[in-house]
């Protein structure tokens, strides 16, 4: 088949190359023949020839592709130092990469160091503390055993004076026994052991040592009950006898560590549950116990008086109020030196919460408090009134303090005498949150002798529970 297409084209191209040759006719339509030859399409396999002949070589561009090349070249160069240049620069970035690698591990090693020493003396820190709050705490029991044992010496002594008035008296009855044939038996009933007499202190009147141990007991309870408040007020009222014996205040372990400057101070450190703490006073540097109020009107409240239950005795000498008296988890006076140095270390302002015998709450508040030294008989310095109670403090401002047996007021007698109390008097009172505590409101009574605000309920009637709070302003 190949054979034939060739042949065929072979012919055709013999042809037109012959009627190119022969010269044309005059005739023009005389001798012409025409061809027609169908060439089937040819399918080109196999190797194609190509010339390769170069053509005439031109010098302006070789000249110009030889100066490019040269370009080039020098690019290259460039290229290369550039490239050499910048290995120099990142071998000496790859060593300040490993030197702050190792900058960093030495930082971070130091750093874990420091930690560990930071933590280290925190923990010491916070031992030492431990220790000197355990040394607080022995101190204050070493002080509460010291005053027990003086109080049990004073005891010792009061029995071993009565033991050797009883041990004269069987001497003399062993005389008397032994010559009894010439003394009468009336002698035997007559000679009486000689009794120990109290330690009254002088300006305690006849009427008052008769009523000091009842003059506090609930006036409407029965003789049953009157007995066993005898009992709960036998301590406070023997304490009562003289003004040189120590003030009773019972001192159960304090809720927190402390020692604190005062109960805001402990509510700013975390403690806000209310109980006893431990209380330094820096201006005078001693320690003392106080319920902390952390519950009512924002907490921070150092609670220096409370009456509740009339369980204690507040018909007392001026020793006992300057040093203080009571049940902290109950009713007690702070005293009247703790309040001096407790008030000097910063501006305090008072708060005087009063409930009656239905429940109604009422409170006075006064924005600064502070009491003057013994020196001037702890004047009462008060500022500006608000509250809900009435104002029946402010009248008291500026006056000393009175006891039965330290008569500082202005009346011609003794206030303290008709209030059964120590107030800072003036002619008499408007207010004796210190007097007698009555059962039920209303009383009848020779004097105003209750535990009263004259602005709530007035001078007759007497309050169920009373407290004064003081807390920095």
């Amino acid at each position: 088949m190949e054979k034939i297409q060739t042949i065929s084209l072979i012919v055709f191209l013999t042809v037109c190359v012959d009627a190119q040759k022969r010269p044309p006719s005059s005739d023009s339509g005389g001798g012409r023949c025409s061809y027609t030859f169908v060439v089937p399409q040819q399918r080109v396999t196999g190797a194609l020839c190509l010339d390769t002949r170069s053509a005439a070589t031109n010098s302006s561009e070789v000249a110009a592709l030889r100066a490019e090349l040269r370009r080039q070249q020098e690019r290259l160069e460039e290229l290369q130092a550039q490239l050499e240049q910048g290995g120099a620069v990142a071998a000496e970035m790859r060593a300040l990469r490993q030197e702050s690698d190792g900058m960093n591990a030495r930082i971070a090693q130091l750093y874990a160091q420091l930690l560990h020493e930071v933590i280290h003396r925190k923990d010491q820190a916070l031992e030492q503390r431990r220790v000197e709050n355990l040394l607080l705490n022995a101190t204050t029991q070493v002080l509460q055993v010291s005053s027990n044992y003086r109080e049990l010496e004073k005891k010792y002594g009061a029995l071993t004076s009565i033991l050797s008035s009883q041990n004269q008296f069987i001497a003399r009855l062993e005389k008397q026994c032994e010559c009894r044939d010439s003394a009468p038996l009336s002698s035997l009933v007559t000679s009486d052991p000689p009794k120990p007499q109290p330690s009254v202190h002088p300006n305690y009147s006849s009427e008052a040592r008769e009523t000091g141990n009842d003059v506090q007991r609930d006036q409407s309870a029965s003789p049953s009950q009157q007995g066993r408040t005898r009992g709960v007020h036998s301590l406070p009222t023997a304490a009562a006898s003289g003004p040189t014996d120590p003030p009773f205040i019972s001192s159960p372990v304090t809720k927190a560590p402390g020692p604190w400057r005062d109960c805001q101070h402990a509510l700013e450190s975390g403690e806000t549950s209310s109980g006893i703490y431990l209380l330094h006073l820096q201006a005078a540097n001693r320690l003392l116990q106080a319920w902390c109020e952390q519950s009512r009107a924002h907490g921070g409240w150092t609670v220096i008086q409370r009456r509740q239950d009339g369980s204690v005795n507040f018909f007392r000498t001026w020793e006992q109020y300057k040093q203080g008296f009571g049940n902290l988890d109950g009713e007690y006076w702070l005293g009247l030196e703790h309040l001096y140095w407790l008030t000097k270390q910063a501006r305090y302002k008072l708060r005087v919460a009063l409930e009656d015998w239905q429940g109604r709450e009422a409170f006075a508040e006064y924005d600064s408090f502070r009491l003057e030294p013994e020196s001037d008989w702890y004047r009462l310095r008060l500022g500006q009134y608000r509250g809900t109670a009435g104002d029946s403090l402010s009248w008291h401002s500026n006056k000393a303090f009175t006891t039965l047996d330290r008569d500082k007021d202005a009346y011609s007698g003794n206030c303290a005498h008709y209030q059964k109390g120590g107030w800072w008097y003036h002619m008499c009172a408007h207010s004796n949150l210190n007097g007698v505590w009555y059962r039920g409101g209303h009383y009848r009574s020779r004097y105003q002798d209750g535990v009263y605000w004259a602005e709530f309920h007035g001078g007759s009637y007497s309050l169920k529970r009373v407290s004064m709070m003081i807390k920095p302003t």
